[in-house]
């Protein structure tokens, strides 16, 4: 069974949620491609944890929307052989934290498929997982384990930070050839709405967007904390402090050029990122500016992080992830070098 229509329609006022235009890129993907096929735990009847494949399983049928039994390596594992014979599937993991298991998967198949075929085979599967706190959820259920996921070759790292994003960045996603790990930010799933046209559009994976253009400071993010980051410009602009504002979005392949040339222009640098410090992937990005933009700093390379401990309960969560507050300080230690 096809269908001709998404789930959710972007008509909606006042605009969509990020997991209706995850929604709604699923739909569009199946819709014009009978090749791409969803599976994972409870996406089908119930339309997945966060509802996600809401409304899909009736419009594409039980031959691509699969409910998978409760087993990860199954749910990482199978998608590789579909791929690897012609399909496009799309696997979720539930939540981020339960998806160790796939890793093995990833780094020894997924991402050596093209290399270890010299080409003959390729891998475009794509697999998603909410991530991140903010949501009061018990444990294995906060994680932000990105840098885990870019460390993989031949994997591709996608973190979108709006609706218009997600959509985009998910077709882009299910198009490519090879594997891609596209984790959504569940704690802004809901938090804020806004157009998104139901075009087929996909957005440039590998690339970087500027969200607020900037003279004084560059402060770059992913994810969910685009939210505080974003306020942090707000308020430094209010003080006639102009902060560029740079969403990674594709963390790997990593577009340095772009966080290199805003840099050029400001001196200065914070990175944001709710993941713990020691190997987050902000080591990564303060790592090439120190050897590619050295010349060009005015001040040390902030990092604005999670904590180096596993994510705490409900109780102590709002101490844990980087607030607007932090940022402000750290873009007030960079700016006070002269």
């Amino acid at each position: 069974m096809t269908g001709s229509a998404a789930c959710v329609t972007s008509e909606q006022s006042p605009g969509l949620t990020m997991v209706q235009a995850v929604n709604l890129a699923l739909a569009r993907a199946m819709t014009d491609d009978p090749d791409v096929v969803l599976l994972g735990e409870d996406i089908g009847v119930d339309g997945g944890v966060f509802r996600a494949t809401e409304g899909l399983l009736g419009r594409f049928g039980r031959e691509r929307v699969l409910d998978t039994p409760i087993s990860e390596a199954l749910i990482g594992g199978l998608p590789i052989g579909m791929a690897a014979m012609g399909l496009r599937p799309v696997a979720e993991i539930q939540f981020m934290g339960f998806i160790y298991p796939v890793i093995d998967q990833m780094v020894n198949h997924a991402g050596r498929l093209r290399n270890r075929t010299r080409g003959r085979l390729s891998c475009p599967m794509v697999l998603r997982a909410p991530f991140g706190g903010g949501i009061h959820a018990p444990e294995h259920h906060s994680e932000s384990m990105e840098a885990l996921f870019a460390h993989i070759p031949g994997i591709r790292v996608v973190i979108p930070s709006s609706p218009a994003r997600a959509y985009g960045l998910l077709l882009a996603a299910i198009r490519d050839p090879d594997p891609v790990v596209f984790l959504e930010p569940k704690r802004i799933y809901r938090a804020l709405r806004e157009p998104v046209a139901d075009d087929g559009q996909a957005l440039p994976l590998d690339r970087a967007f500027v969200l607020r253009a900037g003279r004084d400071l560059t402060l770059v993010s992913w994810g969910a904390m685009l939210t505080e980051t974003l306020a942090a410009a707000e308020t430094l602009a209010a003080e006639g402090i102009e902060a560029e504002v740079i969403d990674v979005a594709t963390l790997k392949l990593l577009d340095a050029p772009t966080i290199l040339e805003s840099v050029a222009r400001t001196g200065r640098c914070v990175i944001v990122h709710e993941a713990p410090l020691t190997g987050g992937f902000g080591a990564e990005i303060a790592a090439r500016l120190a050897s590619e933009g050295l010349m060009h700093l005015l001040a040390p390379v902030e990092r604005v992080t999670g904590w180096d401990t596993v994510m705490p309960l409900p109780r102590l969560e709002g101490h844990y992830m980087p607030s607007t507050a932090r940022i402000l300080a750290a873009a007030r230690r960079a700016l006070a070098y002269r």
